[in-house]
């Protein structure tokens, strides 16, 4: 009977556990899931384009030509299973260009890349007329083409794969759920060249990430003898290529018409749009711009080259020993930090602490150590570090036990954290540490092969002097 009930007890987990994963990881995928062939619909728009929509009215469009803007990176799709002939990137991108061109209100884009089809066409044209009107006639004239002002050169210059990848995941008892995720980067250049004299006017440059995903939960456990329920589920979120070739493209054309303005290259109808929203934010996006790098992060310029740091930390110390009935005790630590690179640190350690051990000894203790630190992110506000050093405990006076003749008994540390910036000065600070004492003197009783350690935590303020 009770291994009935188990049986029924371990299907019953098994299934509060499949249904778990699939609400965790399935919901996405089966509230999107095609049940049936979709009918053709006008194609996505970007975000960028109701940003281009909104731009002021021009004085006059400019009549524009491009002739080829072409996928300049020369790459083909990863491929995992083999070689992959297929392009990273669209091959169209001078259809996407036209079209930004031509929705923008700004230009008057005119055929350039078939021009060849266009001229036979006209050639057509002109000798079926003539044969029908005659060879004096005049219908056979046709008008003249229209010439460009200004010709759009450029194209899609990089395709970076694999800027950022990574993932995390998580299986006990039989049930795993993970996810990972990877982006891609496209870089578009765009320039716009005088037919009049062939100066460059102005040259522009935007980027777009590419952002791919997968998600992924299931569930393996025997569930009585020769019995196994096994599941899974998941996800995949690929962004296309095409959309984000288009965004950058329409994000360039945008730009391209601001600076443009700007720079007095074409005029707006109202001069005092350039005052709109539009404009406005476009200057705050540039000059943000070059405050951050190419994954977003701002930059801060040596934020620990050449400095000097003061700080305070407090936390718990717990003694770990001979005796064994340790109890956390309090720490407080002033620090002296010089910047020997942006990435590495010597810091030097002050610490007053109490030591318990119940029933034992309480006892009040100087500590004094030099660590040497390596910080992983020396650019960014939050960064994880880590530090080995060495130092000593020392006293004075009579206590309890041990050490009565003992003044410092030396040890060697290991600890990390994360330091986050508040600004160029001042940090905050979160760690744990492990002190391994390097003879057994400590306590008075040797009880085993290990020496005393010493272990917590600390939170600390750091200030940085320039």
């Amino acid at each position: 009977m009770d291994s009935v009930m188990k049986q029924k007890k371990n299907l019953l987990m098994g299934s509060l556990a499949l249904l778990m994963l699939i609400m965790a990881a399935g919901c996405d995928t089966l509230v999107h899931q095609p049940l049936a062939s979709r009918r053709a619909t006008l194609g996505p728009e970007t975000p960028v384009k109701r940003d281009l929509l909104e731009l002021p009215i021009p004085k006059e469009p400019i009549v524009a030509a491009v002739y080829k803007f072409r996928d300049q990176t020369g790459q083909y799709k990863p491929s995992e299973t083999g070689a992959n002939w297929s392009t990273a990137v669209t091959q169209g991108a001078t259809t996407i260009l036209i079209r930004a061109l031509e929705e923008s209100g700004w230009f008057i884009p005119i055929e350039r890349e078939n021009i060849s089809n266009l001229l036979n066409e006209r050639k057509i044209i002109r000798s079926s007329r003539a044969q029908y009107e005659g060879d004096n006639g005049n219908g056979s004239l046709l008008p003249p083409l229209i010439f460009a002002g200004v010709i759009l050169e450029g194209g899609i210059v990089s395709y970076e794969s694999n800027v950022f990848t990574g993932g995390a995941g998580m299986r006990y008892f039989g049930a795993d759920l993970s996810g990972q995720y990877r982006e891609d980067r496209i870089s578009i250049y765009l320039r716009a060249v005088s037919t009049a004299n062939g100066k460059i006017l102005k040259t522009v440059y935007t980027t777009k990430s590419i952002l791919s995903q997968e998600v992924s939960a299931g569930f393996f456990r025997y569930v009585k003898l020769k019995r196994i329920l096994e599941a899974e589920t998941g996800f995949t979120y690929n962004e296309p290529t095409e959309i984000c070739v288009t965004e950058a493209i329409e994000k360039a054309v945008e730009s391209l018409i601001i600076e443009g303005v700007n720079d007095k290259l074409w005029l707006l109808d109202n001069p005092a749009d350039s005052a709109s929203n539009s404009f406005t934010r476009y200057e705050r996006e540039k000059a943000e711009n070059l405050t951050k790098d190419h994954v977003g992060r701002k930059f801060i310029k040596h934020r620990y080259h050449g400095k000097f740091g003061i700080g305070v930390k407090a936390g718990g110390l717990y003694y770990d020993g001979d005796y064994t009935a340790g109890d956390i005790g309090s720490i407080g630590t002033f620090t002296i930090d010089k910047s020997l690179t942006p990435n590495i640190h010597l810091e030097f350690e002050n610490s007053g602490s109490t030591i318990h051990a119940k029933n034992y000894f309480n006892t009040k203790e100087l500590m004094s150590q030099l660590n040497l630190s390596y910080y992983l992110f020396p650019f960014e506000r939050l960064s994880p570090y880590g530090y080995i050093g060495g130092g000593a405990v020392h006293r004075a006076g009579t206590h309890h036990v041990g050490l009565s003749d003992k003044y410092f008994i030396p040890y060697a540390s290991l600890g990390g954290g994360v330091e986050y910036l508040l600004n160029d000065n001042l940090a905050i600070s979160g760690e744990g540490y492990f002190n391994y004492l390097l003879n057994d003197h400590y306590d008075h009783e040797i009880n085993g092969s290990y020496n005393e350690s010493l272990y917590g935590f600390k939170i600390g303020l750091k200030y940085y002097i320039k």
